[in-house]
């Protein structure tokens, strides 16, 4: 059974009594087999499954949990345990309550966000102060919904940043007219399916015995108010707010440190065996962190005896030097290429170690930039799904159509509001069978209000003439969408292609079908050579043929991953929402691991190497100067060095030849007594 297999403090964590526990758990202390060993505690102890609400970082790790769980209880009674992270929980409770929702990817509603802020003109200007850009003002409207502590949203615009006072008032509006927009569509983001998730527990109570959270460090206070929301008669929360790494995106360090004192007879438990790192390895990285103020008092054991490799600093001239000798290194290393993570602070870290590791063929996976389903070539399919299922979507077909040459976002939105008139509310029968006593699809009546920076858009007609040639159907030829002035022949090419497409694809509902038929279409393969043009073209304008070649290859490598996971599922529906919610976890191919530290979290490597340790690079000074603190810093450099179980790189460079800068040594390569202050190292 789970409880046999674990030690004395991780016993009395799991076997509890019922009430406010929180359990501290340091990096390799085991705190999975905790939470396992407290759900087989919970089912041995008459609580039915469906009784126990698991919370967690990453579906991934929900599952794994509920996998372990299954070994033992068999996977009826497993799957009975509702688990996932905040988002996914709260949408599969909000689906059983047939609360209609369209889930969108946050970046997809972030598209829409700045249609309606485009359409603003700020003639008012406080002098030396620009107003936030829409994607900006996008990204601080989603911070405040996951940080705010009850304040409206002009008035935490004005605490964070008094200048932007003169604003405020078309920031709100924007706001306001994005909300009716998702309300009016059903969309929601992750986000919003939190904040609808807290309005229905205002008047829905569900019945859960026991709420476990895993990575409570981690926890924001909009999450903090869903937990409370729950009213949860007895609450495992397991988290160590050394790792507490995620204030960007609003999570509070004080939500774990003030446990004790916002729930009455509250119970803290500390796990202190480590099982994970070697006791050099271990050792460098309290050194560090204890640098910053301790919450909880806990002094870490190290189990494993074995203290063949000290960390090892490598010091070099020149960034590039650096890559080059870390990939020569991996080359002869013994360790597996999948037991091998390199990880870094930023993202631009990657792209020159991956440059170097192709160069001594080495494969490699990259985690934890760009999302496999934020590739253009993988939206594309899910978009054209998405309208199978409603083909009103606005934002997916923006998405699509926006690719067509000369249209962009503007006049996709314009074509989508003309397609919705002409069909009488319904996007297809625009398409098809358009009502033709509509001569002007185009006029939107919108409402002048220079106060709030709108003004009149009326678009006078052009002419259908122009596309005489272009071999279309006469039904497609006769829709008054081909009057917009400024559709050229490309984009109205393109529009066809679309209509032909979606003609085709009314035949089935089959995921793996659609997919195949999709990624098989004449839209589709403009979509391929488009983009591995612009990504094989370089900077003097000149295409490579032999880049074009790869990045061909790597896109229907994509396309290939989509159509495998597309053949898990019958219902179109459960597999785009699986895709969406699941999307952020997933990384391609195989090899060594390329991670930033945010992704490497939960995660554990036999060799690992943390490079680009220069002070403004790691600790970021300039997310520092944006609201980040030395010491949030300090626990992303616990989290990376804790990642490793044997072998402990870490590396700087002294020079970027290119961008002609100088480093100095992380601060915290001082702290880990590497780097003497009269002396640095030896560079390489």
């Amino acid at each position: 059974m789970p409880l046999s297999n674990l030690n004395e403090e991780q016993l009395s964590a799991a076997t509890c009594p019922s009430g406010y526990n929180l359990i501290i758990a340091s990096a390799g202390t085991g705190k999975t087999s905790t939470i396992v060993g407290r759900i087989a505690n919970l089912i041995n102890s008459g609580v039915k499954p469906n009784e126990i609400l698991l919370l967690t970082f990453t579906n991934k790790a929900a599952a794994e949990m509920v996998q372990r769980v299954a070994k033992f209880f068999g996977k009826d009674i497993a799957k009975q345990i509702m688990a996932g992270t905040f988002h996914s929980v709260s949408y599969k409770l909000l689906k059983e309550l047939n609360v209609n929702i369209t889930l969108k990817q946050p970046s997809e509603l972030k598209t829409l966000f700045r249609s309606v802020y485009e359409k603003r003109v700020f003639y008012e200007r406080q002098e030396d102060v620009n107003p936030y850009d829409g994607g900006y003002l996008y990204d601080m409207y989603s911070l405040f919904l996951n940080s705010n502590e009850g304040e409206d949203f002009a008035t935490w615009i004005k605490n964070k940043n008094p200048d932007h006072e003169l604003y405020t008032m078309i920031y709100e509006d924007v706001v306001d007219e994005f909300n009716q927009l998702k309300l009016k569509y059903g969309y929601a983001n992750f986000d919003d399916l939190l904040t609808i998730m807290l309005t229905t527990l205002e008047e829905k109570e569900f019945d859960f015995k026991e709420i476990l959270v895993d990575e409570y460090q981690d926890t924001n206070p909009l999450q903090g108010r869903l937990l409370d929301a729950f009213k949860p008669k007895s609450l495992f929360c397991v988290g160590d707010y050394d790792q507490s790494i995620y204030a960007f995106n609003g999570s509070d360090i004080g939500i774990i440190s003030t446990f004790a004192k916002r729930y009455n007879d509250a119970e803290v438990f500390t796990l202190r065996k480590n099982y994970r790192s070697t006791k050099p390895i271990l050792d460098l990285a309290t050194k560090v962190i204890e640098h910053n103020e301790r919450v909880y008092e806990k002094k870490l054991e190290v189990i494993r005896t074995e203290s063949e490799y000290k960390p090892k600093l490598l010091a070099f001239n020149e960034l590039f030097n650096q890559y080059h000798y870390i990939s020569e290194l991996i080359s002869k290393s013994s360790t597996p290429h999948e037991e091998i993570a390199i990880i870094y602070r930023n993202n631009s870290s990657a792209d020159g170690i991956e440059t170097n590791l192709r160069e001594y063929n080495i494969p490699a996976k990259r985690k934890g930039g760009m999302s496999f389903f934020d590739s253009v070539e993988i939206k594309f399919i899910i978009d054209i799904l998405v309208m199978q299922i409603s083909h009103n979507d606005m934002m997916a077909f923006i998405h699509v159509i926006e690719h067509g040459k000369g249209i962009g976002k503007a006049i996709a939105k314009d074509i989508f509001d003309a397609l919705i008139k002409l069909g009488q509310g319904d996007l297809l029968e625009g398409l098809f069978h358009p009502d033709q006593n509509i001569k002007n699809p185009y006029e939107t009546g919108r409402i002048k209000n220079v106060q709030l920076g709108l003004f009149d858009d009326f678009i006078e007609l052009g002419s259908i003439s122009k596309f005489k040639d272009c071999n279309f159907e006469e039904g497609f030829l006769s829709n008054p969408i081909l009057k917009h002035p400024k559709l050229n022949v490309d984009g109205a090419k393109f529009l066809y292609d679309f209509y032909l497409l979606m003609k085709h694809l009314r035949r089935t509902k089959n995921p793996s079908t659609l997919v195949k038929s999709i990624t098989s279409s004449m839209i589709y393969s403009k979509i391929k050579e488009f983009l591995s043009t612009k990504r094989a073209t370089q900077k003097d304008g000149t295409v490579n043929p032999m880049q074009k070649t790869k990045s061909l290859a790597r896109l229907n490598r994509k396309v290939l991953l989509l159509i495998n996971l597309s053949k898990n599922f019958n219902d179109l529906s459960k597999f785009i929402n699986s895709m969406i919610l699941g999307g952020g976890e997933m990384s391609e191919g195989e090899g060594v691991n390329l991670l930033s530290i945010h992704a490497s979290k939960g995660l554990e490597f036999k060799e690992v190497y943390v490079i680009d340790l220069m002070d403004g690079r790691f600790p970021n000074r300039k997310l520092m100067s944006k609201g980040g603190s030395i010491e949030e810093e300090r626990r992303l450099f616990y989290v990376a060095v804790t990642r490793a179980k044997d072998i402990l790189y870490l590396s700087y460079a002294k020079y970027d030849k290119i961008k002609k800068l100088t480093f100095v040594a992380s601060p915290f390569l001082h702290e880990a007594g590497l780097i003497k202050e009269e002396k640095e190292e030896d560079s390489l």
